[in-house]
Protein backbone atom coordinates (compact mmCIF):
# COMPACT_ATOMS: atom_id res chain seq x y z
CA UNK A 1 0.00 0.00 0.00
CA UNK A 2 1.33 3.37 -0.64
CA UNK A 3 0.51 7.00 -0.15
CA UNK A 4 -1.31 7.13 -3.43
CA UNK A 5 -3.81 4.77 -2.26
CA UNK A 6 -5.02 7.12 0.11
CA UNK A 7 -4.11 10.47 -1.75
CA UNK A 8 -6.78 13.06 -0.77
CA UNK A 9 -8.94 13.95 -4.03
CA UNK A 10 -7.78 17.02 -6.26
CA UNK A 11 -10.79 17.90 -7.46
CA UNK A 12 -13.02 20.68 -5.90
CA UNK A 13 -12.64 23.74 -4.21
CA UNK A 14 -9.75 24.60 -2.32
CA UNK A 15 -10.46 24.47 1.15
CA UNK A 16 -8.68 24.88 4.83
CA UNK A 17 -7.31 21.90 6.72
CA UNK A 18 -10.71 21.76 8.22
CA UNK A 19 -12.90 21.78 5.05
CA UNK A 20 -13.71 25.00 4.48
CA UNK A 21 -13.75 26.48 1.11
CA UNK A 22 -11.22 29.05 0.43
CA UNK A 23 -12.64 32.42 -0.94
CA UNK A 24 -9.34 34.14 -1.97
CA UNK A 25 -5.91 32.56 -1.25
CA UNK A 26 -3.58 35.06 -3.04
CA UNK A 27 -4.64 38.10 -0.61
CA UNK A 28 -4.11 38.60 3.31
CA UNK A 29 -7.01 39.98 5.54
CA UNK A 30 -6.34 43.45 6.29
CA UNK A 31 -7.70 46.38 8.00
CA UNK A 32 -8.74 48.51 4.98
CA UNK A 33 -6.69 48.83 1.98
CA UNK A 34 -3.48 48.71 2.54
CA UNK A 35 -4.04 48.36 6.52
CA UNK A 36 -2.44 45.63 9.11
CA UNK A 37 -2.81 42.16 8.16
CA UNK A 38 -5.92 41.13 10.86
CA UNK A 39 -5.42 37.85 13.23
CA UNK A 40 -8.79 37.03 12.49
CA UNK A 41 -7.48 35.67 8.66
CA UNK A 42 -7.40 32.83 9.85
CA UNK A 43 -6.23 30.88 6.22
CA UNK A 44 -3.18 33.17 6.44
CA UNK A 45 -2.40 31.79 10.29
CA UNK A 46 -2.71 28.03 9.23
CA UNK A 47 -0.93 27.96 6.53
CA UNK A 48 2.08 29.89 8.29
CA UNK A 49 2.03 27.95 11.30
CA UNK A 50 1.65 24.74 9.11
CA UNK A 51 4.92 26.07 7.11
CA UNK A 52 6.71 26.73 10.36
CA UNK A 53 6.22 22.89 11.52
CA UNK A 54 6.53 21.16 8.09
CA UNK A 55 10.20 19.48 8.94
CA UNK A 56 10.84 16.88 11.34
CA UNK A 57 14.37 16.86 12.63
CA UNK A 58 16.92 15.01 10.35
CA UNK A 59 18.32 12.09 10.96
CA UNK A 60 21.29 12.16 13.10
CA UNK A 61 22.95 9.75 10.47
CA UNK A 62 21.93 8.90 7.26
CA UNK A 63 20.20 12.10 7.09
CA UNK A 64 20.57 12.20 3.26
CA UNK A 65 18.52 9.61 1.90
CA UNK A 66 16.59 8.31 -1.47
CA UNK A 67 14.02 5.07 -1.71
CA UNK A 68 12.41 3.10 -4.09
CA UNK A 69 9.49 0.27 -3.56
CA UNK A 70 10.48 -2.94 -5.59
CA UNK A 71 10.05 -6.78 -4.57
CA UNK A 72 11.86 -9.69 -3.42
CA UNK A 73 11.31 -12.95 -5.20
CA UNK A 74 12.88 -16.27 -3.70
CA UNK A 75 15.18 -18.24 -6.27
CA UNK A 76 16.51 -21.17 -3.88
CA UNK A 77 15.20 -23.18 -1.15
CA UNK A 78 16.68 -22.21 2.15
CA UNK A 79 13.70 -23.62 3.88
CA UNK A 80 16.30 -26.01 5.99
CA UNK A 81 18.20 -23.27 7.66
CA UNK A 82 15.03 -21.00 8.35
CA UNK A 83 11.38 -20.95 9.04
CA UNK A 84 10.62 -17.51 7.87
CA UNK A 85 7.86 -17.49 5.98
CA UNK A 86 8.49 -15.11 3.30
CA UNK A 87 11.56 -17.30 2.28
CA UNK A 88 9.52 -20.80 2.35
CA UNK A 89 9.39 -21.39 -1.07
CA UNK A 90 11.06 -20.83 -4.59
CA UNK A 91 9.25 -18.04 -6.63
CA UNK A 92 7.19 -16.59 -3.64
CA UNK A 93 7.21 -12.63 -3.60
CA UNK A 94 7.41 -10.20 -0.82
CA UNK A 95 7.07 -6.53 -1.23
CA UNK A 96 9.87 -4.43 -0.58
CA UNK A 97 11.16 -0.47 0.28
CA UNK A 98 14.66 0.05 0.26
CA UNK A 99 16.41 3.10 1.59
CA UNK A 100 19.83 4.60 -0.09
CA UNK A 101 21.83 6.96 1.72
CA UNK A 102 24.72 8.63 2.97
CA UNK A 103 26.26 8.48 6.71
CA UNK A 104 27.74 11.46 8.18
CA UNK A 105 26.08 14.38 5.48
CA UNK A 106 23.09 16.84 6.45
CA UNK A 107 19.91 16.26 4.97
CA UNK A 108 21.18 19.00 2.50
CA UNK A 109 24.50 17.73 1.75
CA UNK A 110 25.69 16.19 -2.03
CA UNK A 111 25.58 12.71 -2.78
CA UNK A 112 28.83 12.55 -4.58
CA UNK A 113 30.97 12.39 -1.57
CA UNK A 114 33.45 9.55 0.10
CA UNK A 115 31.41 8.02 2.71
CA UNK A 116 29.79 4.81 3.43
CA UNK A 117 26.05 4.00 1.87
CA UNK A 118 22.99 3.24 3.98
CA UNK A 119 21.25 -0.04 2.42
CA UNK A 120 18.07 -0.35 4.38
CA UNK A 121 15.71 -2.81 3.21
CA UNK A 122 11.69 -3.29 4.51
CA UNK A 123 10.16 -6.59 3.82
CA UNK A 124 6.50 -6.33 4.22
CA UNK A 125 6.02 -10.01 5.00
CA UNK A 126 2.76 -11.68 6.40
CA UNK A 127 4.16 -12.31 9.96
CA UNK A 128 4.78 -8.59 10.11
CA UNK A 129 7.49 -5.98 8.39
CA UNK A 130 11.46 -7.38 8.43
CA UNK A 131 13.84 -4.81 8.43
CA UNK A 132 17.16 -5.35 7.22
CA UNK A 133 19.26 -2.36 7.98
CA UNK A 134 23.28 -2.36 6.37
CA UNK A 135 25.28 -0.54 4.14
CA UNK A 136 27.45 -0.52 1.07
CA UNK A 137 30.16 -2.04 3.17
CA UNK A 138 30.50 -5.47 4.70
CA UNK A 139 31.76 -4.25 7.48
CA UNK A 140 32.18 -0.85 10.21
CA UNK A 141 34.60 1.35 12.12
CA UNK A 142 33.98 -0.15 15.69
CA UNK A 143 32.64 -3.33 16.96
CA UNK A 144 30.93 -1.77 20.44
CA UNK A 145 27.86 0.26 20.38
CA UNK A 146 28.97 2.36 23.20
CA UNK A 147 31.95 4.24 20.70
CA UNK A 148 28.77 5.34 18.23
CA UNK A 149 27.90 8.57 19.26
CA UNK A 150 32.01 9.57 19.74
CA UNK A 151 32.70 7.87 16.36
CA UNK A 152 30.20 10.07 14.67
CA UNK A 153 30.44 13.25 16.84
CA UNK A 154 34.11 13.20 14.44
CA UNK A 155 32.52 12.94 11.33
CA UNK A 156 29.81 15.97 11.99
CA UNK A 157 30.63 19.14 12.40
CA UNK A 158 33.42 20.35 15.41
CA UNK A 159 31.38 22.35 18.40
CA UNK A 160 33.43 25.50 18.01
CA UNK A 161 34.58 25.74 14.38
CA UNK A 162 31.46 24.45 13.09
CA UNK A 163 33.00 21.92 9.90
CA UNK A 164 34.34 18.62 10.16
CA UNK A 165 37.66 18.68 11.13
CA UNK A 166 40.66 16.48 9.86
CA UNK A 167 41.89 16.99 13.73
CA UNK A 168 38.98 14.96 15.16
CA UNK A 169 38.69 12.01 12.67
CA UNK A 170 41.97 11.03 12.25
CA UNK A 171 42.84 11.36 16.48
CA UNK A 172 39.47 8.96 16.72
CA UNK A 173 40.66 6.70 14.30
CA UNK A 174 44.17 6.37 15.03
CA UNK A 175 43.44 5.50 18.80
CA UNK A 176 40.62 3.01 17.47
CA UNK A 177 43.07 0.92 15.49
CA UNK A 178 39.46 -1.46 15.02
CA UNK A 179 39.00 1.10 12.32
CA UNK A 180 41.79 0.15 10.06
CA UNK A 181 39.94 -2.43 8.05
CA UNK A 182 36.81 -0.24 7.38
CA UNK A 183 38.66 2.83 6.86
CA UNK A 184 40.98 1.28 3.83
CA UNK A 185 37.69 -0.08 2.32
CA UNK A 186 36.63 3.55 2.60
CA UNK A 187 39.81 5.38 0.80
CA UNK A 188 39.82 2.49 -1.86
CA UNK A 189 37.80 2.36 -5.18
CA UNK A 190 34.33 1.74 -3.84
CA UNK A 191 34.77 4.73 -1.44
CA UNK A 192 32.40 6.50 -3.86
CA UNK A 193 29.86 4.70 -5.68
CA UNK A 194 29.11 6.17 -8.99
CA UNK A 195 25.49 5.59 -8.02
CA UNK A 196 22.98 3.95 -5.55
CA UNK A 197 22.69 1.15 -8.65
CA UNK A 198 25.98 0.34 -9.49
CA UNK A 199 26.89 -0.76 -5.36
CA UNK A 200 26.13 -4.28 -3.17
CA UNK A 201 24.96 -4.26 -0.07
CA UNK A 202 25.05 -5.96 3.14
CA UNK A 203 23.55 -6.81 6.23
CA UNK A 204 26.96 -6.06 7.35
CA UNK A 205 25.94 -7.82 10.97
CA UNK A 206 25.85 -11.55 11.88
CA UNK A 207 22.18 -12.59 12.59
CA UNK A 208 20.34 -15.69 13.38
CA UNK A 209 18.62 -18.25 11.57
CA UNK A 210 16.43 -20.96 12.68
CA UNK A 211 14.85 -23.60 11.43
CA UNK A 212 11.19 -25.75 12.14
CA UNK A 213 13.39 -28.28 13.57
CA UNK A 214 15.35 -25.44 16.48
CA UNK A 215 18.44 -25.07 14.90
CA UNK A 216 20.72 -22.15 14.89
CA UNK A 217 22.90 -21.01 12.53
CA UNK A 218 24.50 -17.52 11.89
CA UNK A 219 24.26 -15.76 8.78
CA UNK A 220 25.77 -12.70 7.10
CA UNK A 221 23.85 -11.16 3.67
CA UNK A 222 24.84 -10.01 0.58
CA UNK A 223 23.23 -8.14 -2.27
CA UNK A 224 25.53 -7.94 -5.33
CA UNK A 225 24.28 -5.31 -7.73
CA UNK A 226 23.43 -6.97 -11.33
CA UNK A 227 24.39 -3.42 -12.79
CA UNK A 228 28.08 -4.10 -11.92
CA UNK A 229 30.21 -2.11 -9.81
CA UNK A 230 30.76 1.35 -10.67
CA UNK A 231 32.91 4.31 -8.92
CA UNK A 232 34.16 7.80 -9.43
CA UNK A 233 37.44 8.91 -8.30
CA UNK A 234 37.85 11.40 -5.92
CA UNK A 235 38.38 14.17 -8.49
CA UNK A 236 34.59 12.77 -10.75
CA UNK A 237 33.24 13.40 -7.19
CA UNK A 238 34.36 17.03 -6.66
CA UNK A 239 33.07 18.17 -9.30
CA UNK A 240 30.17 15.87 -9.68
CA UNK A 241 29.31 17.04 -6.00
CA UNK A 242 29.59 20.87 -7.26
CA UNK A 243 27.73 20.46 -10.46
CA UNK A 244 24.49 18.10 -9.11
CA UNK A 245 24.37 17.01 -5.55
CA UNK A 246 21.19 15.47 -6.24
CA UNK A 247 22.96 12.69 -8.60
CA UNK A 248 22.51 9.65 -7.41
CA UNK A 249 18.61 10.61 -6.05
CA UNK A 250 18.17 11.70 -9.91
CA UNK A 251 19.88 8.81 -10.88
CA UNK A 252 17.87 6.19 -9.28
CA UNK A 253 14.58 8.24 -9.94
CA UNK A 254 15.21 8.61 -13.77
CA UNK A 255 16.19 4.84 -14.03
CA UNK A 256 12.77 3.25 -12.44
CA UNK A 257 10.97 5.76 -14.54
CA UNK A 258 12.36 4.49 -17.80
CA UNK A 259 11.91 1.23 -16.56
CA UNK A 260 15.00 -0.02 -16.17
CA UNK A 261 14.26 -1.47 -13.05
CA UNK A 262 18.10 -2.32 -10.80
CA UNK A 263 18.36 -5.40 -9.49
CA UNK A 264 20.24 -7.22 -6.88
CA UNK A 265 21.14 -10.62 -6.07
CA UNK A 266 20.69 -11.76 -2.72
CA UNK A 267 23.05 -14.46 -0.82
CA UNK A 268 23.98 -15.32 2.49
CA UNK A 269 27.30 -16.52 4.08
CA UNK A 270 25.79 -19.43 6.84
CA UNK A 271 27.64 -20.51 9.64
CA UNK A 272 26.07 -23.57 11.57
CA UNK A 273 26.40 -22.25 15.25
CA UNK A 274 28.39 -24.83 16.47
CA UNK A 275 31.18 -24.20 14.53
CA UNK A 276 31.05 -19.81 16.08
CA UNK A 277 32.75 -21.02 19.03
CA UNK A 278 36.13 -22.05 17.59
CA UNK A 279 36.07 -20.07 14.39
CA UNK A 280 39.67 -18.43 13.52
CA UNK A 281 38.10 -15.12 13.39
CA UNK A 282 35.10 -14.02 15.98
CA UNK A 283 31.92 -14.51 14.14
CA UNK A 284 30.28 -11.50 15.45
CA UNK A 285 33.02 -8.82 15.45
CA UNK A 286 31.78 -6.30 12.77
CA UNK A 287 35.10 -5.09 11.80
CA UNK A 288 35.31 -8.40 10.32
CA UNK A 289 34.68 -10.14 7.19
CA UNK A 290 33.85 -14.19 7.06
CA UNK A 291 36.48 -15.19 4.05
CA UNK A 292 34.18 -16.28 1.20
CA UNK A 293 36.66 -19.62 0.85
CA UNK A 294 35.33 -20.47 4.78
CA UNK A 295 31.42 -19.85 4.04
CA UNK A 296 30.19 -19.13 0.21
CA UNK A 297 27.42 -16.94 -0.11
CA UNK A 298 25.00 -19.23 -1.09
CA UNK A 299 22.20 -17.12 -3.43
CA UNK A 300 18.77 -17.39 -2.49
CA UNK A 301 16.82 -13.95 -4.31
CA UNK A 302 16.56 -11.24 -6.70
CA UNK A 303 15.61 -8.04 -5.29
CA UNK A 304 14.01 -5.42 -7.89
CA UNK A 305 13.01 -1.56 -7.35
CA UNK A 306 10.55 -1.10 -9.83
CA UNK A 307 8.15 2.40 -8.33
CA UNK A 308 9.12 5.55 -7.26
CA UNK A 309 7.83 7.26 -4.31
CA UNK A 310 5.09 9.49 -4.84
CA UNK A 311 5.98 11.61 -1.81
CA UNK A 312 9.69 12.10 -0.52
CA UNK A 313 9.09 13.28 2.61
CA UNK A 314 6.33 10.98 3.41
CA UNK A 315 7.50 8.14 2.34
CA UNK A 316 11.47 8.86 2.46
CA UNK A 317 11.96 10.89 5.17
CA UNK A 318 9.44 9.49 7.25
CA UNK A 319 10.32 6.07 6.85
CA UNK A 320 11.47 4.38 9.93
CA UNK A 321 13.47 1.12 10.20
CA UNK A 322 14.79 -1.12 13.16
CA UNK A 323 17.10 -3.62 13.47
CA UNK A 324 15.25 -5.30 16.10
CA UNK A 325 11.81 -5.62 13.58
CA UNK A 326 12.21 -9.62 13.01
CA UNK A 327 10.10 -11.80 11.87
CA UNK A 328 9.65 -15.68 12.70
CA UNK A 329 12.82 -17.67 11.66
CA UNK A 330 15.31 -14.64 12.23
CA UNK A 331 16.87 -13.11 15.18
CA UNK A 332 19.74 -11.33 16.36
CA UNK A 333 23.38 -12.28 17.39
CA UNK A 334 25.51 -11.36 20.35
CA UNK A 335 27.35 -8.58 17.99
CA UNK A 336 27.72 -5.81 20.52
CA UNK A 337 27.31 -3.20 17.60
CA UNK A 338 23.62 -4.81 16.43
CA UNK A 339 22.80 -5.25 20.15
CA UNK A 340 22.92 -1.54 20.27
CA UNK A 341 21.33 -0.88 17.28
CA UNK A 342 18.34 -2.81 18.33
CA UNK A 343 17.06 0.27 20.85
CA UNK A 344 19.02 2.86 19.11
CA UNK A 345 17.12 2.65 15.89
CA UNK A 346 13.77 2.72 17.00
CA UNK A 347 14.15 5.03 19.59
CA UNK A 348 16.08 7.69 17.06
CA UNK A 349 11.99 7.37 14.81
CA UNK A 350 10.08 7.55 18.23
CA UNK A 351 11.77 10.94 18.80
CA UNK A 352 11.82 12.05 15.19
CA UNK A 353 8.81 10.99 14.16
CA UNK A 354 6.85 10.17 17.25
CA UNK A 355 5.59 7.14 18.64
CA UNK A 356 3.05 6.16 16.09
CA UNK A 357 5.93 6.28 13.16
CA UNK A 358 5.25 2.78 12.62
CA UNK A 359 1.75 2.98 11.72
CA UNK A 360 2.36 5.58 8.74
CA UNK A 361 1.64 4.37 5.58
CA UNK A 362 5.63 3.57 4.60
CA UNK A 363 6.29 1.74 8.17
CA UNK A 364 3.06 -0.01 8.83
CA UNK A 365 2.72 -4.06 7.90
CA UNK A 366 1.39 -4.15 4.46
CA UNK A 367 0.75 -7.79 4.24
CA UNK A 368 -0.70 -8.08 7.82
CA UNK A 369 -2.12 -6.21 10.37
CA UNK A 370 -0.16 -5.12 13.37
CA UNK A 371 -2.31 -5.88 16.79
CA UNK A 372 -1.36 -4.94 20.38
CA UNK A 373 -2.24 -2.80 23.02
CA UNK A 374 -0.50 0.24 22.29
CA UNK A 375 -2.63 3.53 22.64
CA UNK A 376 -2.85 7.02 22.41
CA UNK A 377 0.43 9.60 21.55
CA UNK A 378 0.94 11.79 18.67
CA UNK A 379 -0.69 11.51 15.79
CA UNK A 380 -2.85 8.60 16.92
CA UNK A 381 -5.72 8.01 14.93
CA UNK A 382 -8.31 5.81 17.05
CA UNK A 383 -7.27 2.64 14.52
CA UNK A 384 -8.28 0.52 17.49
CA UNK A 385 -11.47 1.91 17.91
CA UNK A 386 -12.95 0.42 21.21
CA UNK A 387 -11.17 -2.70 21.86
CA UNK A 388 -9.43 -3.02 25.19
CA UNK A 389 -6.08 -1.26 25.85
CA UNK A 390 -4.88 -4.17 28.21
CA UNK A 391 -3.85 -8.17 28.47
CA UNK A 392 -4.81 -10.25 28.92
CA UNK A 393 -8.70 -9.91 28.82
CA UNK A 394 -11.42 -11.79 28.30
CA UNK A 395 -12.81 -9.46 25.42
CA UNK A 396 -11.31 -11.43 22.50
CA UNK A 397 -8.45 -9.17 22.18
CA UNK A 398 -4.94 -10.44 20.77
CA UNK A 399 -3.10 -13.05 22.73
CA UNK A 400 0.60 -14.26 22.55
CA UNK A 401 1.83 -17.16 20.73
CA UNK A 402 3.89 -18.89 22.77
CA UNK A 403 6.92 -19.37 20.32
CA UNK A 404 9.65 -16.94 19.92
CA UNK A 405 10.64 -15.49 17.00
CA UNK A 406 14.49 -16.50 17.51
CA UNK A 407 16.37 -19.47 19.54
CA UNK A 408 17.37 -18.28 22.56
CA UNK A 409 21.54 -18.43 23.21
CA UNK A 410 23.42 -20.22 26.16
CA UNK A 411 25.59 -17.30 28.46
CA UNK A 412 28.09 -18.01 31.21
CA UNK A 413 30.17 -15.68 33.17
CA UNK A 414 29.77 -12.68 35.33
CA UNK A 415 28.12 -9.59 34.32
CA UNK A 416 31.05 -6.24 33.44
CA UNK A 417 32.18 -4.27 30.60
CA UNK A 418 33.90 -7.23 29.03
CA UNK A 419 36.14 -6.46 25.70
CA UNK A 420 34.84 -8.22 22.77
CA UNK A 421 36.35 -11.94 22.62
CA UNK A 422 39.34 -12.36 20.35
CA UNK A 423 39.58 -15.94 18.46
CA UNK A 424 43.07 -17.21 16.93
CA UNK A 425 43.66 -15.42 14.51
CA UNK A 426 41.90 -11.75 15.34
CA UNK A 427 43.16 -8.69 15.80
CA UNK A 428 42.83 -5.13 14.16
CA UNK A 429 45.11 -5.20 10.99
CA UNK A 430 44.66 -8.70 9.65
CA UNK A 431 42.03 -8.01 7.61
CA UNK A 432 43.32 -4.54 6.34
CA UNK A 433 46.38 -5.69 5.43
CA UNK A 434 44.95 -9.04 3.26
CA UNK A 435 42.40 -6.22 1.96
CA UNK A 436 45.32 -3.92 0.57
CA UNK A 437 47.36 -7.11 -0.58
CA UNK A 438 44.36 -7.89 -2.94
CA UNK A 439 44.46 -4.51 -4.90
CA UNK A 440 46.74 -4.09 -8.05
CA UNK A 441 49.03 -1.42 -8.16
CA UNK A 442 47.23 1.26 -9.46
CA UNK A 443 44.09 0.30 -6.84
CA UNK A 444 47.29 1.01 -4.14
CA UNK A 445 47.89 4.44 -5.48
CA UNK A 446 44.86 5.75 -5.24
CA UNK A 447 44.06 4.45 -2.28
CA UNK A 448 47.89 6.03 -0.64
CA UNK A 449 46.74 9.73 -2.54
CA UNK A 450 43.19 9.29 -1.03
CA UNK A 451 44.49 8.71 2.49
CA UNK A 452 47.50 11.00 2.40
CA UNK A 453 45.60 13.97 1.35
CA UNK A 454 43.10 13.72 4.02
CA UNK A 455 46.00 12.90 6.76
CA UNK A 456 47.88 15.70 5.37
CA UNK A 457 45.30 18.05 6.87
CA UNK A 458 46.30 17.19 10.04
CA UNK A 459 47.95 19.57 12.69
CA UNK A 460 49.62 17.75 14.76
CA UNK A 461 52.31 15.56 14.14
CA UNK A 462 51.78 12.79 16.50
CA UNK A 463 48.00 12.40 15.57
CA UNK A 464 49.09 11.84 11.71
CA UNK A 465 51.79 9.74 13.22
CA UNK A 466 49.62 7.08 14.81
CA UNK A 467 46.96 7.30 11.85
CA UNK A 468 49.79 6.27 9.80
CA UNK A 469 51.30 3.59 12.26
CA UNK A 470 47.97 1.65 12.16
CA UNK A 471 48.12 1.06 8.29
CA UNK A 472 51.94 0.21 9.06
CA UNK A 473 51.03 -2.67 11.15
CA UNK A 474 48.51 -3.75 8.75
CA UNK A 475 51.32 -4.11 6.01
CA UNK A 476 55.08 -2.61 6.07
CA UNK A 477 54.40 -1.78 2.28
CA UNK A 478 51.52 0.32 3.07
CA UNK A 479 52.34 2.15 5.95
CA UNK A 480 55.75 2.83 4.21
CA UNK A 481 54.24 4.24 1.07
CA UNK A 482 51.68 6.35 3.18
CA UNK A 483 54.00 8.36 5.17
CA UNK A 484 56.13 9.41 1.98
CA UNK A 485 52.99 10.43 0.56
CA UNK A 486 51.79 12.48 3.57
CA UNK A 487 55.59 13.85 4.18
CA UNK A 488 55.57 15.26 0.51
CA UNK A 489 52.19 16.82 1.05
CA UNK A 490 52.78 18.23 4.37
CA UNK A 491 56.64 19.46 3.17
Amino acid sequence: MSVQDEAISTTGPLTTESGAPVADNQNSETAGIGGPVLVQDQLLVEKLAHFNRERIPERVVHARGAGAYGTFTVTADVSRWTRANFLSQVGKETETFLRFSTVAGSLGSADAVRDPRGFALKFYTEEGNYDLVGNNTPIFFIRDAIKFPDFIHTQKRDPYTGSQEADNVWDFWGLSPEATHQVTWLFGDRGIPASYRHMDGFGSHTFQWNNEAGEVFWVRYHFKTDQGIKNLTQEEANRLAGEDPDSHQRDLREAIERGDFPTWTVGVQIMPAAEAATYRFNPFDLTKVWPHADYPVVEFGKLELNRNPDNIFAEVEQSAFSPAHFVPGIGPSPDKMLQGRLFAYADAHRYRVGINADQLPVNRPHATTARNYGRDGLAYDGRHGRAKNYEPNSFGGPVQTGRPLWQPSPVTGVTGNIATPSHAEDNDFVQAGNLYRLMSEEEKGRLIANLAGFIAKVSRDDIAERAIDNFRQADPDYGKRLEAAVQALRG
